[in-house]
Order: structure tokens, then C-alpha cells, then sequence
């Protein structure tokens, strides 16, 4: 078949999320056709798996502006902006109706399974730029498809690929062997089976992101409830405890996150959690009664727990990319001008400088990963940043360069700012604000600021990374 001319084609957007439905909103917006191939059977298919947390951002922040204007003819009109939506709520009344409002233009149960050039594989240079994108579907029914496009926006986001217990990246020893017994996502205790899994059982939750900061609530609350007695929590950090280690409290101006932060506090200050600091995971082993035991890496042994929850962050999906000319940071596997913007080595900033088409550019013209995914295995995305990086990308496709170049959007600061790594220095003193490493794996008791009830109890519950 030969491929059609590049200007009469749509543009392909992989995932029907949030940043996707955006993009494919921006680009209706400048008179371009979008395709939006979702591999899941709904909008937000995604989101839909963690239904129950709560964002920390309102409703005011997680509406695209296009696609409010693409709603409007609808009937549609925004919840309470300063509200803040769960999951569900999020998917069910915005994602949903927007995905309808685009109508065929979002196919469903269509798996991308690769993207290059026609008739160029990576290594051919000749004539490639003029050259259409193809790529390759598959449908939920067995049937395959190959479909033309005159640019590709990669939003199908990190969540199907979470990163394992183990502190060197790769899967602990006995990981796999365990997973019975391991989640890989914020538990849902209103689920009358998952919290028989956790009510009055020992689990370790390993990660120090907004989602290991919810499932220690989670816990704390569950302990605190009728049928929760004996419930503990065990809180697995690579690195020791400091000043931002809970987020930035009440300096955070999305309130809701620093809130959450402080829950995570509470639940260790009341004892329902342990903090274990300092602990990099080498191996999980199983005992007779089956439950599991830790290992550190320098042989340390934990205490045994029922049920693992590890929370340790996320990472793209790069495989059916491979046939493209990418330029992605060799660390975050982000794109080379963006990672040092948002690279935990040098800042533990929650905030990166709003940034659009030049920052997610590749050597392959017309190929934009955006959404989660552009962040690689950076954590601390916001819905806002990939609403601003839909409107730039869908401009500098359209042609108009001085609209993608412009900057229509400030986010709001952590409140954490100053010192960083992801791996701390061994002489890194616990009072610097920037993190500590523990000599050797500890446990840790803090003491409770006297604010810290009244700030939580009056901040929604839980929250979440990918808001």
C-alpha cells in the first residue's frame, strides 16, 4: 500500500488520558484531525485503577482550557473548581465526556505496537523526513492494523510500567516469586478483599513519593477502625530522614499535597508505622508460614510482613519507539532538554519551568512523548504541565511557532527546594534540608508538631502522583 500524502493525514495520539484527550482537543483547535488510539476499553483507563485516591490538585487544575471549549456545545460545565476530584470522579465526569465529545476520532481496545517512518526502519536517512509515520495496531478482537500519520504524540503515560522493590532498579531476588503477596499500587481498604489482605496484618510500603505518603494514611486509618485492629505498617526509605522528607507541609501552595505529606507523618508519630531508614532492598524471602522478609543489600534483615506494597515510582515504555530517532536523557529517560529541568539528582523541587515543543523535541521530526511519559522515571507530575505541553505541541505542529513558544502557564511551588539525590552522601549531615543517608538500616520515631492533626483533618484524603 503506499502511504498517502503527509498533509491529508491526522496526527496520531497514543493514549486517552488526560494529556491525550488534551492534545487531541488543541489539535481540533488548529483545524487538525487527531486520532486517538486507547488501549483500554474507556477514557482514563488508567486513572480508572486508582478510582479511590483522591488528587491533590482541584477541579480548577485538572480541566484542560480546550477542552472546555470543545465541551461546551455539550452542556457540560465544570464541577467546583475548588473541589478536588478522586480518580473516578475525574475520569467519569471530564475524561469521559470529553473522549465522547471527540467521538470517532478515539478508537478503543487499539494497543500501539510500534511507530517509524514508511518503508525507513532507524538506520535510513534517505529521504526520511518527507516520509509519513505508520503505525502498527492492534485490536482487542486479534485483528492488526497499520495506520498513516503526519506526526505522532506519545501520551500513553508510565503506568503500565511500575518500577520493582529492588534498590538497584531491577527486581528483587524473589520478587516475582512473591507476588502474591505484592502490589505495585495504592490499596483500595474500601474493597472489602483488599482490606482483608491488609486488616490486622504487617505491611511494608516501599517509596517516599505522594503515593507511598497515601497508602501510609491508608493504613493509619485502617488501624484506627473497627475492623483494622493490629493493622501496622512498615515504611521501607532508601534514604534517611530529613527536612523534605514529608513534602512541604504548609508551604506547599497546592495544599492538599503538603497536607498529605504531613498524614504520613502523623501515621509514623502515632505509631501505626514504622520508618525503616536507609534500606535498599537486595532480596524478599518467603518463610515457612509463608510471609515475607526483606533484605538489604548489605544483608540486614527485617521483620516479616504479610503484604508488600511497593510504591518506588515508574518508568516509560520505550519498546514499540524503537524504530524512531529518540533523544532521551541516558538517566530519566526523559528528552535530553527537559531532564535537567526536572532531574532528582540536582533538585527535589516538586516544580519544573513550564516548557513545550523545543524541550520535547527528537532528532525524529514529528515525534512528541508528552504527559507522564515525557518525564521518563521522574516523578512529581502535574495534569497542568501536560495541558501546557499539549497547546505548544499541537501549535509547533500547526505551524504556528510563536504560539507554541509561548508560556501560558505558572505552577505552583512544593514548598521543597534545596538539596536533593536520589542516593545521599554518606557525610551528608541530617540537618542540611536535603536529605541524609543512614549509616546503617534504622528505625525511626518522630515527634508529631502540634499542627499536624488540624492541617491534615482538614485537607482531603489521599492524593496522587499523576495529577
Amino acid at each position: 500500500m503506499n502511504a498517502p500524502a503527509t498533509t491529508e493525514l491526522p496526527v496520531v495520539v497514543i493514549g486517552a488520558g488526560p494529556t491525550g484527550l488534551a492534545a487531541a482537543a488543541h489539535l481540533l483547535d488548529q483545524d487538525i484531525a487527531p486520532l486517538v488510539l486507547e488501549a483500554g476499553p474507556t477514557a482514563g483507563a488508567a486513572v480508572r485503577e486508582w478510582s479511590h485516591v483522591r488528587l491533590f490538585s482541584t477541579w480548577g487544575e485538572v480541566v484542560d482550557p480546550a477542552a472546555e471549549k470543545l465541551l461546551a456545545p455539550t452542556g457540560w460545565t465544570r464541577p467546583a473548581p475548588a473541589t478536588y476530584p478522586s480518580g473516578g470522579d475525574w475520569a467519569e465526569s471530564y475524561l469521559q465526556p470529553l473522549a465522547d465529545a471527540l467521538g470517532n476520532r478515539v478508537r478503543y481496545g487499539a494497543t500501539v505496537t510500534g511507530v517509524s517512518r514508511t518503508g525507513r526502519d532507524r538506520i535510513v536517512d534517505a529521504d526520511r523526513e518527507a516520509q509519513p509515520f505508520i503505525v502498527h495496531v492492534a485490536h482487542t478482537d486479534g485483528r492488526e492494523e497499520r495506520v498513516f500519520a503526519r506526526a505522532v504524540i506519545d501520551a500513553s503515560g508510565t503506568w503500565a510500567t511500575p518500577s520493582p522493590a529492588g534498590g538497584s532498579g531491577l527486581p528483587a531476588l524473589g520478587e516475582k516469586a512473591a507476588a502474591d503477596r505484592i502490589t505495585y499500587r495504592v490499596p483500595d481498604l474500601e474493597n472489602p478483599a483488599v482490606r482483608a489482605r491488609h486488616a490486622g496484618k504487617r505491611t511494608a510500603v516501599i517509596g517516599s513519593g505522594a503515593s507511598a505518603f497515601t497508602a501510609l494514611a491508608y493504613l493509619a486509618d485502617l488501624a484506627k477502625s473497627d475492623d483494622g485492629s493490629g493493622t501496622k505498617g512498615v515504611w521501607i526509605l532508601r534514604r534517611g530522614i530529613s527536612g523534605s522528607t514529608f513534602g512541604g507541609g504548609e508551604a506547599d501552595q497546592l495544599p492538599a499535597r503538603g497536607a498529605l505529606g504531613l498524614a504520613a507523618k502523623a501515621a509514623v508519630d502515632e505509631g501505626h508505622a514504622n520508618a525503616v531508614t536507609g534500606f535498599r532492598t537486595e532480596a524478599i524471602e518467603r518463610t515457612d508460614d509463608g510471609r515475607l522478609v526483606l533484605v538489604g543489600e548489605d544483608g540486614h534483615r527485617l521483620d516479616p510482613v504479610d503484604e508488600i506494597i511497593v510504591l518506588t515510582g515508574f518508568r516509560p515504555d520505550l519498546s514499540f519507539l524503537n524504530e524512531l530517532r529518540l533523544g532521551l536523557d541516558e538517566r530519566l529517560q526523559a528528552p535530553i532538554a527537559l531532564a535537567p529541568l526536572i532531574d532528582p539528582n540536582q533538585h527535589s523541587c516538586g516544580t519544573v519551568y513550564p516548557h513545550g515543543h523545543r524541550e520535547l523535541s527528537h532528532p525524529e521530526q514529528g515525534i512528541y512523548l508528552v504527559g507522564m511519559k515525557s518525564y521518563g522515571r521522574a516523578p512529581t507530575f502535574l495534569a497542568m504541565t501536560g495541558y501546557e505541553q499539549a497547546r505548544s505541541v499541537a501549535a509547533a505542529i500547526a505551524g504556528d511557532l510563536e504560539a507554541a513558544d509561548r508560556v501560558e502557564l505558572t505552577l505552583p511551588e512544593t514548598g521543597v527546594c534545596g538539596g536533593a539525590g536520589l542516593f545521599d552522601a554518606p557525610d551528608t549531615a541530617e540537618t542540611d534540608g536535603g536529605g541524609c543517608c543512614a549509616p546503617a538500616p534504622q528505625l525511626v520515631q518522630l515527634e508529631a508538631p502540634a499542627m499536624v492533626g488540624a492541617a491534615v483533618g482538614e485537607a482531603p484524603a489521599g492524593g496522587c502522583c499523576g495529577s
